[in-house]
């Protein structure tokens, strides 16, 4: 499903199909009839998209326990992963499986909180069980605005930013300034993103230690940056 979207947001493909979608499509990444018939990967595919100047090569592994090693085959030649967490129920047994192989084999990663928009979203109460459950240093870069059946759109933390995304797929990203009433709080959220990344990063640490407001967007970007790749600390982001 997300690569489906990643694939239709860098203009790959056209129309967004689902993975049991009642067309009979089926998803772009599941090519095999059995994929399709099951709604699940089996196998895991590859393919590649652009974005601005960056060429990304996707791998869409199983999520499914019993083609654990199709996962294990895609992890030793990745530059990083996209753990997907749902927003309901959180870190399930699958999530710990996939992470105890991605921490074997070193690869760093971000974790995206999926599906906001459904009834019983917690998105802070998924980022606290990253650091319970799995033990990560997780920073939450992002902060929705608003959840469940109201939710809206996004405050990026890194710019200080509101985005919406109109239009019937989203694809119209509209960017405006952070709603009054949420200001505070993003604020907050903010300092605690900074401090969370100067903990792990020793050259934001100094800047943090100095003069915190002096702080800029660029240099945030690449500490947290240096620290993911380190295995310092995992960004977190969320979207439906």
């Amino acid at each position: 499903t997300l690569s489906e979207r990643i694939l239709f947001y860098t203009g790959k493909i056209h129309e967004i199909h689902e993975v049991r979608g009642k067309d009979g499509v089926g998803a772009i990444m599941d090519s095999m009839d059995l994929e399709r018939e099951k709604g699940i990967t089996i196998q895991s595919a590859a393919t590649y998209a652009m974005w601005g100047d960056y060429n990304i090569n996707l791998i869409d592994t199983p999520g499914h326990v019993d083609f654990t090693i199709e996962v294990e085959r895609a992890l030793r030649v990745l530059d990083g992963a996209i753990l997907v967490l749902c927003s309901v129920s959180g870190v399930q047994s699958q999530s710990i499986t996939v992470d105890r192989q991605m921490k074997r084999y070193k690869v760093p990663r971000i974790a995206f909180i999926n599906k906001m928009d459904r009834a019983g979203a917690n998105y802070d109460r998924v980022a606290l069980q990253l650091k319970e459950k799995l033990g990560h240093h997780a920073v939450r870069l992002q902060y929705p605005i608003g959840a469940e059946d109201r939710f809206q759109g996004l405050i990026d933390l890194l710019s200080m930013k509101a985005y919406y995304f109109d239009g019937e797929n989203g694809e119209n990203i509209r960017e405006e300034a952070i709603p009054a009433d949420m200001k505070d709080e993003a604020e907050l959220r903010r300092s605690e993103m900074i401090e969370g990344v100067a903990n792990v990063d020793d050259t934001l640490g100094e800047a943090f230690l100095t003069d915190p407001d002096s702080i800029t967007e660029k240099q945030l970007r690449e500490a947290v940056r240096r620290a993911t790749i380190a295995l310092k600390m995992t960004p977190v982001m969320c979207g439906s």
